[in-house]
């Protein structure tokens, strides 16, 4: 049985773009990697010869032949990127947080199934080798029954990130959300 590949954008062909997402979407023969919107730089089709550069979102949106749309933009873009897509017609995976508010995820839920849309949070986390090995720990009860266990992802940088959007307080700006 063949299956037809799902064209897949980006909104963004920065770090995450580059490291989370194009990889991936490259080498899994469920995936075309279609393109990126890239603001500034053309960089996406050099490293992924075909795709193609869109140079504003709307560009993106009107591509009939985009079916899915990956939102890896600044968080507090997430909610406005992510329900314009569901209104053209996409599919959406949004990078965490999925939005900043609770009322702005239940929205972009309804929308979708409005729209008839399947819509997710990007879950990358679920597939470490350190968090499968965990599951499978306590799958298979090797350790017994666990009453508690502290489980983190540990990082310290002192210095600012050069990404003004992650320093500068607004929505979906701190270390919570990132």
């Amino acid at each position: 049985m063949s299956i037809t590949p799902i064209n897949t954008a980006l909104t963004s062909y920065g770090m995450s773009g580059k490291v989370f997402h194009a990889p991936f979407l490259h080498c899994n023969p469920k995936f075309t990697l279609a393109g990126a919107w890239e603001r500034s730089k053309e960089l996406i089709s050099a490293d992924y010869p075909g795709t193609q550069s869109y140079k504003s979102y709307e560009e993106l949106l009107s591509d009939a032949a985009i079916e899915l749309i990956i939102i890896n933009t600044p968080n507090y873009t997430h909610f406005d990127l992510a329900k314009k897509a569901l209104l053209a017609g996409k599919h959406i995976v949004v990078e965490k947080p999925f939005t900043v508010t609770v009322a702005e995820g239940e929205e972009l839920i309804s929308l979708a199934k409005e729209k008839n849309k399947i819509i997710s949070p990007y879950q990358n986390r679920r597939f470490d080798s350190d968090y499968r090995t965990v599951k499978k720990v306590l799958h298979e009860k090797l350790l017994g029954d666990v009453v508690e266990a502290e489980i983190h992802f540990d990082r310290f940088s002192d210095k600012l990130s050069y990404k003004v959007h992650k320093e500068t307080p607004g929505p979906g700006a701190n270390v919570m959300y990132d």
